[in-house]
């Protein structure tokens, strides 16, 4: 695919500025240009994406749509514990398959554990991409150059399948509902709950993960995936045995999983609080803010403004912890008062009448600094501030 030139100058320019050698191009005609340049950008990006794969020498990237779309490392090891008994040397027993292959990324991780693998995809050049990654990884696979209907009807059957249907229209667009996917899902729900065990499907973080489970009507699971508070994947478990559904929020290595029971709301506390809470992404996604009250020693603020107070510091709270430094009415001295010696502040808010640039006009605040302001409307309708130092 990449002669040995291609590969000399992209050994040789691995740090340099893609944009600038695409100007400076090259006098040795052996050179392919445009794939060194797509290696050399692939291999970037996966420095941080996919460090494993780029410590690899000979691995090749595919165009920087592909790279942009593929999961990373941290998300596809997360995916694989969702594959029954996976084995880290790739030893286990069954058939994975995963009818969206694209650039391999999930296939990789989700497919350790199995006997069989099986990777399909209609790109003819993803395919010759991932052959080429496979062999270079050492992963035994077979590779279906196949579009996914047709695969579904000659395969007899899988412990596992796999997909991500590509959320772009034909004009490139994107799109987030499953059936405006590709392949529809929802055409394809029940071949594929009669040819596999467990179906697990990558979808946009974008949907309301209780309408789809809702449509899918077999979901088992959701997991809802963020990396570094960047809501990044909604994962749905489909299972054809009927259980009642899991609920999992995943924030890098933070896991909180929602109890299946209907949650008990403790009895509030009286003492002023000392502590300020804002849920990492993934719970603001799945709403599960009643779960968090059973959970911990927390109260809401109100039920529309998703922060929660404490009279001690939790450790492990799912997100962002803040010291109370002081509680504030919008009354004129009281925020004298509050915000003496205070020059600039992070502000954010929450089910409040004015905007951030409004209120931080109307503090005559510069934005930065370690002070951060969360506005917001109590249960009672009163407008506080909450004037906080961030822990950790």
């Amino acid at each position: 695919m990449i002669n040995e030139q291609t590969w000399e100058f992209v050994r040789q320019h691995a740090t340099d500025d893609v944009r600038k050698l695409a100007l400076q191009g090259t006098k040795d005609a052996d050179v392919d240009m445009p794939m060194a340049l797509q290696q050399i950008a692939g291999r970037q990006t996966a420095l941080k994406k996919l460090p494993s794969w780029a410590a690899h020498d000979g691995v090749v990237y595919p165009p920087h749509l592909n790279m942009e779309q593929c999961s990373s490392e941290q998300t596809a090891r997360y995916k694989a514990s969702l594959t029954p008994n996976p084995s880290p040397k790739g030893e286990g027993d069954g058939v994975f398959v995963d009818l969206t292959g694209g650039f391999g990324v999930d296939f990789y991780w989700m497919s350790q554990g199995f006997k069989e693998r099986i990777y399909v995809e209609q790109n003819e050049q993803l395919c010759s991409i991932s052959t080429e990654n496979f062999r270079t990884l050492g992963l035994a696979c077979s590779v279906c150059c196949c579009d996914t209907a047709t695969y579904l009807t000659q395969l007899d059957h899988a412990d596992v399948i796999y997909l991500d249907p590509a959320r772009r229209d034909e004009h490139g667009g994107r799109t987030y509902d499953i059936a405006d996917c590709s392949p529809n899902v929802m055409e394809l729900l029940p071949v594929l709950m009669q040819k596999a065990d467990r179906v697990i499907l990558k979808l946009s973080p974008m949907l309301d993960w209780r309408k789809a489970a809702s449509d899918l009507q077999h979901v088992a699971e959701v997991h809802i995936v963020s990396v570094d508070n960047e809501c990044k994947e909604l994962l749905l478990v489909l299972e054809s045995v009927v259980r009642p559904l899991r609920l999992v929020c995943v924030n890098n290595d933070h896991i909180f999983e929602v109890p299946s029971s209907n949650p008990k709301h403790p009895t509030p506390f009286t003492h002023h609080p000392t502590h300020l809470y804002e849920p990492n992404a993934s719970i603001m996604k799945a709403g599960c803010f009643d779960a968090l009250e059973e959970r911990y020693a927390v109260r809401q603020v109100s039920v529309n403004s998703h922060l929660f107070l404490s009279v001690d510091e939790i450790d492990d709270f799912p997100g962002r912890s803040f010291e109370i430094l002081a509680i504030s009415s919008m009354n004129k001295r009281e925020l004298k008062d509050a915000l003496a010696g205070v020059e600039k502040a992070n502000i954010a808010v929450r089910n409040f009448p004015l905007t951030v640039d409004q209120l931080r006009k109307k503090l005559k605040l510069k934005d930065g600094g370690d002070v951060y302001i969360f506005a917001t409307t109590e249960a009672g309708g009163a407008h506080s501030l909450f004037i906080c130092r961030k822990i950790g």
